[in-house]
C-alpha cells in the first residue's frame, strides 16, 4: 500500500455467519472451549484466588507490554510495586500501569456485569497515564517496524470513530447464538482496527479480551491471557490481523485465535498445577521444619505475594512487627525464602515461585 492509501472502510458487526464459522472453525471452537473449561476447573482448586490473581495479572502486564517493545524485568516490577514507586524506569512504570487497569476494568465489569464506550476509555487512561481520549485529529497510520511502510490507515474522523466503537461496545455486550469464542476474535480484530486511541491500543484490547471471557463467565478470575502466545507469534498475528482489511476473510484469523486461546489454557493449566504443588509442599515443609510458625494464612501470604515483607505479614497475621520478623527470618533458615536488602526494606522472596512463574 502506497503512502496516499485512502483508509479501508472497516465494516460494523457482525460479520456473516458463514465466513466466521466454517467446519473447520467450529471444530477448533471445541477444542479451545474444553481447554477454557479445564482451565477454570483447576483455577478453582486454589484456595486463595489472590495468589492466581496477583502472580499472573503481573506476568501478562509484562507479556502484554513487551509486544509493544516496553520491556522490564519480573525483578525490577515487583521491587518497584512494594518498595521503590518513585525511582523506577519509564518501562517498569507503564507495566505498572497496565496492571493497574486490568484491575480497573475487572472492578467494573465485576460490578457492571457489561461495559460502556467509557469504560474502555476508563481502561485506556489508567494504562496510559493520560486523558487524550479517543483520536480527533487526523494522521494517524499504522507502519511496518522495519520498512516503514504503511501498511494500514484506520478510521480518521472522530463521528465515525464513535460510531465503530459504539458498534463495537454493543456487540461486545450482546449475547447471541455465535460461540463467544470466534466473537472474540471478530471483537479484537475490530478493536484494534478501529484504533481508537493515540496509544495504547493493543494493550486495552488485550485486557476487552479477558474482560470479554470473565463476563461470559468462560472464567472466574482474570488469569487468561493471549500475550505470550502473541509474543511468540508476533509477525503471523499482526500479518492475518492485516489480511482481514485487505481480503475480507476471516478463517485463518479466527483460527490463530483460536488456537491462542487453546494452547494458553493449556500453558496456564500447567502453571496452575505447579504452583498449587509448590503450595501443598510448602505448606508440609513448614509443618515439619518450623512447626512453630506454621499457620496457613502466612504460607498463602508467600503465594499472594511472592516478594514479602514483614509489614504485609503484620497486616495479613495482625501480629507485632518483632513476630512478623521472626517467622519471615525462620521460614528464610529453612530454605522457603530467600532475603534481599532493597534500600531500608528487607524482602524476602519466594524463589520457587518465582521460577513457575517465569516458566
Amino acid at each position: 500500500m502506497g503512502q496516499n492509501t485512502p483508509h479501508y472502510q472497516l465494516e460494523k458487526l457482525p460479520p456473516q455467519k458463514e465466513k466466521v464459522e466454517t467446519i473447520e472453525i467450529l471444530r477448533q471452537t471445541n477444542k479451545s472451549a474444553a481447554a477454557l473449561a479445564e482451565l477454570k476447573g483447576i483455577a478453582k482448586t486454589i484456595p486463595n484466588q489472590a495468589m492466581l490473581i496477583n502472580a499472573i495479572v503481573l506476568q501478562e502486564a509484562k507479556d502484554s507490554s513487551e509486544i509493544e517493545n516496553i520491556v522490564t524485568t519480573q525483578d525490577e516490577l515487583y521491587k518497584a510495586l512494594i518498595v521503590n514507586k518513585t525511582h523506577i524506569s519509564p518501562g517498569t512504570k507503564e507495566v505498572i500501569n497496565y496492571r493497574k487497569a486490568i484491575f480497573y476494568g475487572y472492578k467494573i465489569a465485576k460490578s457492571q456485569g457489561f461495559l460502556r464506550v467509557n469504560d474502555i476509555v476508563g481502561i485506556q487512561q489508567e494504562l496510559v497515564g493520560n486523558t487524550a481520549g479517543i483520536r480527533s485529529i487526523p494522521g494517524t497510520v499504522l507502519k511496518n517496524d522495519t520498512t516503514g511502510e504503511i501498511v494500514y490507515t484506520p478510521p480518521q474522523d472522530k463521528v465515525e470513530i464513535l460510531d465503530l466503537l459504539t458498534n463495537f461496545i454493543n456487540h461486545f455486550n450482546q449475547r447471541d447464538d455465535l460461540s463467544p469464542l470466534i466473537n472474540l476474535a471478530i471483537l479484537h480484530y475490530q478493536f484494534e482496527s478501529i484504533h481508537p486511541f493515540y496509544d495504547g491500543n493493543g494493550r486495552t484490547g488485550r485486557i476487552l479480551n479477558i474482560l470479554y471471557l470473565m463476563l461470559n463467565e468462560l472464567i472466574d478470575v482474570p488469569i487468561l491471557y493471549l500475550s505470550s502466545y502473541i509474543i511468540a507469534n508476533k509477525p503471523e498475528y499482526y500479518r492475518l490481523l492485516n489480511q482481514i482489511n485487505c481480503t475480507g476473510k476471516w478463517e485463518e484469523w479466527i483460527m490463530f485465535m483460536l488456537k491462542a486461546i487453546e494452547s494458553t489454557s493449556k500453558d496456564t493449566i500447567v502453571k496452575i498445577t505447579n504452583i498449587k504443588s509448590q503450595l501443598d509442599s510448602t505448606i508440609l515443609k513448614v509443618q515439619e521444619k518450623a512447626p512453630k510458625v506454621y499457620r496457613k494464612e502466612l504460607v498463602e501470604l508467600l503465594f499472594e505475594q511472592p516478594y514479602s515483607k514483614i509489614e504485609f505479614v503484620v497486616n495479613k497475621l495482625r501480629v507485632e512487627r518483632k513476630a512478623a520478623s521472626r517467622y519471615l527470618k525462620e521460614l528464610e533458615d529453612i530454605g522457603i525464602l530467600e532475603s534481599q536488602k532493597v534500600g531500608r526494606e528487607t524482602l524476602y522472596i519466594n524463589k520457587e515461585l518465582i521460577e513457575i512463574l517465569k516458566q
